[in-house]
């Protein structure tokens, strides 16, 4: 259920715990609505960590671009705190016509991951990115288990293929040398991550 505040001093004071805690990690403001996002499971960070860490070796540990696990994305350089996302995965290459500005990325990644939980609004934060030209996007459901991968077309990011355990062929990426699939396994099904030449490939 979602709560809307309108007492400044009950948000405040939501807002200082929060952060006090670290719980405000991936927080993030929609057109000027704070936006608290439910704290990630173990299930989600370790997804999340796992993709990143693939991403990394593949990237050669920033030779090649950058990869955050966890970082600001706004549409605009001032007052960046009014309008930002923050993507679970966020790779930037080398070459990228997006921003660094320190405290956030002024335009899109290369590549976003985004890992969905029961109540949050991943798949609403699409239009944000394409916005942002964010080039691919891949989103991992859990409930039921998917992967869905978006990309930047039109100045929209459409539907380009999705997987599920036993259905659907890889997906491929074209901001990476990589194919994405699941596979079945247990205790859940596992995201498998493979290089394209037909070298290494992670199950996640």
């Amino acid at each position: 259920m979602a709560m809307l505040v309108l007492d400044s001093q009950v948000e405040d004071r939501l807002r200082e715990e929060r952060e006090r805690s670290g719980a405000d990690r991936f927080d993030e403001v929609w057109d000027g609505v704070y936006v608290m996002s439910p704290l990630a499971n173990n299930e989600h960070q370790g997804l999340a960590s796992g993709i990143s860490a693939v991403l990394q070796i593949v990237l050669n540990w920033g030779e090649l671009g950058e990869v955050f696990a966890g970082v600001n994305v706004s549409d605009r350089e001032d007052d960046w705190d009014h309008n930002y996302r923050c993507p679970d995965i966020a790779v930037y290459l080398k070459g990228t016509t997006s921003r660094d500005c320190g405290t956030h990325w002024l335009g899109g990644p290369d590549l976003a991951v985004e890992v969905a939980s029961k109540g949050d609004r991943s798949r609403e934060k699409l239009d944000f990115y394409a916005r942002v030209s964010t080039r691919e996007l891949l989103l991992v459901d859990r409930d039921p288990w998917g992967l869905e991968l978006y990309r930047l077309a039109d100045g929209v990011l459409k539907l380009v293929g999705t997987s599920r355990p036993g259905e659907g062929g890889p997906l491929r990426a074209e901001s990476l040398p990589l194919d994405f699939g699941l596979v079945a396994g247990g205790p859940r099904p596992r995201v498998e991550v493979a290089r394209r030449d037909g070298g290494e490939s992670w199950r996640i």
